[in-house]
Order: structure tokens, then sequence, then C-alpha cells
């Protein structure tokens, strides 16, 4: 069995660095790196179908660069190679991370038209001031070309989430420079900006968020991996989202476990629903918080037509909105009845609050079976750090759970930490040892609750001083106001004890399989045999499912 370390790790900063690590505001912005120069780029679409032409925005402080493109699977295949490309310093308006940054195209290629779908990593290279070069590395997705697919995975990116984490410019849906103190996170994000540093590669050794070290009671929480983002400047959310932290993850195992899979946008399926169609299962992954209205009609007929989603993911929280053709995503969240427009007039189904809102009326436990209101912390913080890093299992004869060996009350993952960061629940009750939904859960009918772990939307605790902690109660009493109107104390005691489960259900003439976790992905990573087995048992279920 492996065992935690007891200490957090040390990268060289001072107490007063590790606190600036967690709560200053630092991003990533023109003119960071000094006199070394510096060289940022983004694409003109998140993804791209074979054959169209990709639009290269690029500033520096050289004259030329190279690019070299490689496609990041199951293993890394170069497909594309340039150098001696002209570029040159370009002005960004200051609140670029809204507004985008307007850079005119630098270059111009075509994806080739035997591109197999997937992940394309650029890594630009230009000289420096000191004459040692500068890099900086872009991601865009060729999605796949229309047409039957059968025996193939559909994994839709969270992109979405990409998109209200990223630090680069100073706003995302966290923090900010928008507002009237230029303090405040924006509640419009631009695609039209780079990638911030972490979202694309990381090093092995970047800490994940759930802790990695057995907490001693009375201890104050540390964040190890926004100190290691700080001493190594990389981005404080680098491992809240992104392609390094989370996808790639499971689009390499499924390729290196001899899986056919193609990968899309949440833009694409967005604007184009009919992506989904041909496919005998869809997947989601990692930290899947932000989508829209359009995209949860897309899954909800795909499922309702025959399909099967796997969704091995956390934190199904909140419906945004796209505008001006995608390039803009909105999602106001907490400002959401003070500030959305659509409060005032518009379609307030399509306000950009909790799904869980009433006013809303569309719980996300109706498309996945879960949601992220009755779940969200574990393993990280104070919120349950000696927690049960894996489900607990209720329901071992499941067929997800074959050729496992798991008992009722085993834990699934434990060793590679599954259970954590955010987790999806459910309002349940306890019925001769097995978790059934409640009447007023929301869940679909003959949801069957799989597994059930323990979560804490508040850090809660008498030693645990105000100022060592960084998630206190904010997201509890806004779960506690969303629920039941108002976030007093007596609500607050109705949703801070919060759970993360593993649910199956069906729907229509399809099937959803959900494990609530933005962590599932860890297990692949860490290649922990069981959690492999349980997600190939529910791929080949799926792929199978059409034709048995």
């Amino acid at each position: 069995m492996n065992r935690s370390p007891s200490t957090f790790p040390d990268f060289g900063l001072t107490p007063q660095q590790r606190h600036a690590a967690v709560r200053s505001h630092y991003y990533e912005k023109p003119g960071m790196d000094g006199v070394r120069g510096e060289i940022w780029a983004y694409t003109d679409h998140l993804s791209y179908r074979p054959g169209e032409i990709v639009r290269l925005q690029v500033s520096a402080t050289a004259a030329r660069f190279s690019i070299e493109i490689v496609r990041d699977g199951g293993m890394e295949v170069a497909v594309f190679n340039q150098a001696d490309i002209d570029c040159h310093w370009q002005d960004t308006p200051e609140h670029c991370s809204v507004e985008g940054c307007g850079w005119e195209t630098s270059y111009e290629f075509a994806v080739g038209i035997d591109w197999p779908s997937g992940a394309y990593r650029m890594t630009l290279t230009a000289r420096g001031r000191d004459e040692q070069p500068i890099q900086y590395r872009h991601l865009f997705i060729v999605a796949p070309k229309a047409g039957k697919r059968s025996g193939r995975i559909l994994q839709v990116a969270a992109t979405g989430t990409w998109l209200a984490y990223n630090t680069w410019g100073g706003s995302n849906h966290y923090e900010g420079i928008t507002g009237p103190n230029g303090n405040q996170y924006s509640p419009v994000v631009s695609i039209e900006r780079p990638w911030c540093r972490g979202f694309v590669t990381l090093p092995p050794e970047a800490p994940r968020v759930p802790h990695g070290v057995s907490m001693p009671p009375k201890t104050a929480p540390r964040y190890p991996h926004m100190e290691w983002a700080y001493a190594t400047g990389h981005s404080k959310k680098y491992t809240s989202s992104g392609w390094a932290s989370y996808d790639s993850h499971f689009f390499r195992f499924a390729e290196r476990s001899g899986y056919a899979i193609d990968l899309a946008s949440q833009h694409d399926l967005h604007f184009t629903p009919e992506i989904l169609d041909g496919y005998d299962c869809v997947v989601f992954v990692g930290h899947d918080e932000y989508w829209t209205w359009e995209m949860r009609d897309a899954v909800d007929a795909y499922v309702e037509g025959g399909g099967h989603a796997a969704r091995f993911a956390g934190n199904f929280m909140w419906q945004t909105r796209l505008e001006n053709e995608g390039r803009r995503q909105v999602c106001y969240k907490y400002r959401a009845r003070a500030e959305d427009p659509v409060y005032n007039g518009g379609d307030v189904q399509r306000a950009t609050h909790s799904w869980e809102a009433p006013e809303i009326g569309r719980p996300g436990a109706e498309t996945f079976g879960l949601n992220a209101t009755r779940g969200l912390y574990a393993g990280w913080g104070g919120c349950a750090p000696r927690g049960a890093r894996g489900f607990p299992i209720h329901r071992p004869e499941h067929r997800a759970f074959a050729g496992t060996g798991l008992y009722y009350g085993d834990l699934l993952g434990a060793d590679s930490h599954i259970f954590g960061y955010e987790v999806d629940g459910l309002e349940h009750e306890i019925r001769g040892g097995l978790p059934y939904p409640t009447a007023g859960s929301g869940a679909p009918a003959g949801l069957e609750i799989l597994a059930v772990g323990m979560a804490s939307q508040v850090e809660e605790s008498a030693d645990i001083a105000p100022e060592d902690q960084f998630l206190g109660d904010e997201d509890g009493r806004f779960s506690a106001e969303t629920l039941f109107g108002e976030a007093s104390d007596a609500n607050l005691d109705k949703v801070k004890r919060a759970n993360g489960m593993i649910v199956s259900f069906q729907r229509g003439k399809g099937e959803v399989f959900h494990a609530g976790s933005c962590e599932w992905v860890a297990g692949l990573l860490r290649q922990d045999a069981m959690v492999e087995r349980v997600t190939a048992n529910v791929l080949d279920r799926f792929l199978g499912a059409r034709s048995s």
C-alpha cells in the first residue's frame, strides 16, 4: 500500500511567499519576462476540421520564430515544422482577457486532410535578447469529420472550464483586474488570448490539487500546487483546468489501451450538436464545470436517442452563454442575480447562475445524475483533509465493477487518490445499508448510486485560523442561498455536509455513467489497475451496447 509523506514539499519559498502564492493575484501578461524577451500566441478558434485554415496571432520581442506541431495522444507524432516566420511585438489592451488581444494574424496554415482528430500542441521558438531560446506553447483541437463513427469514442474537452480559469491577461471567472476598483473577477472572458502557463504542458513533478501528504490533526492547510506555481512561474490555476492537468490523461489512456478516440471542444458541442451523431460513446472528463444550455440540449438529445454518455468528471455547476460567435464566454456566477442583464427583461432561464437556481429550472442532475451544489470539496484545504482518497463502494455487483474484486465497503482508487478536489453529489438516504436518491433530489428515475464518499462545502475547524483558510464558507453559503433562498447559518447547516458519488441510469433509449470526481483521471495517470478496469468496463459496454 502506498503511504503518503507527512510533511509538505519545500519549493524554496519563505512563509511570506507561500502566503502570497495562495492569497495574491498574479497572472501572465505582456512584458512579464523582462529583459530576456518573450513570445506569446493564440489561434482564432479553439478547434478546426481537416482542411480548415488556422490563423495564428503572435506577439514577440524577436523578429522571427519557428513553429513545431505535434499531435498529443497515446504517443506524440510530429506533423508540421516551419522556420523563419516573421513576427513583431503587438500592443495589447489592458483588459485583453475580457475584450481579446486584438492582434493581427502573423501566420496561416491549413490543417492536414490526413491529420486525425485530437489535440495538437504548438511550440513557438524565438531568440531572446540574451541570444538564448524563448518559447511558448499553445494548443488547438482537430475535431472529427462528420459521419458514422461506430466503435469510436468522442471525448469532449472541457474548454468552457479552460476559458473560465485562464489567467492570461489578468481576469477570469475567479480573480481579476476588472470592476470599479480593478480587483474583481470578470463575468466575460475572451478566447482571443494565449493560454496561461501550465494549461498545455506540465512537468511530471507538478503537484495536483488534493493533498499528497498525510496531514496531521491541528495542521494549518497548505496548497503545494499554488506554491509550486509561484516558485516556477506557472499559472496558479494550472491544476484547476487545462489539457495538461485533466483532458490529456484520459485521451492518452484511451489510445494506449487500443480505443479509437476523437476529440472535440465544447464550442463544437454548442454550435454543431450533430457532432455527437453516430458515436456509440461520448466522454467528459476532469474538471468540467461550465456549460451552456445548448450543450446540455445536445447531450440530452443524444442520450434520449440511444447514445451513451460517460462522465468521469466533477463540479457540474454553472450555466454560461456564448456571445460574438463564440469568442466570448459569459458567466456572472455569484453576482448573477444582481448583474446579469437577463434578470431585467431577458430569458431568466438562461441566467449565468448555478444550474440549481430555481429560476433556471434545470437541475444538473437531470442531465448527468449529480450536481455540484450537493458535492464540492474533498481532500484539500480544510475540507475533508484526512478523508477517503477513493470512492467507498456500495453496489459492487454493478457491471462497471466486473473483474475488479471489489467488495461492499471497499475503496476504489484510494492509492491513486481519485476522490478529490471537487466532486458531484446528490441528496440521498440510506436504507438497509444502501444509498437511494431522496424524492426531492432531482435524480432521474431509476438512478442507481454505486459509491458515496464524504465531502464538505465549509472549511470548518476550530484549529484553523481564519487567515489560514482559503476556502472558508463562501461556497457553502452560496449553495444555501441558491437552494433555500437565504445564506443563513441554519441553511448553511443543510448543505455543508456534502458528498461525491458514482451513479448510473438509463434515459430514453440511452444510458449515463457518472463518476463524479475531478480526479478520476489521476487513477489513469498513475496507472491504477482497478481504476483502469472500471473505466474500460464502462467504455466497452457503451461501445458495444448498440450492437448487443
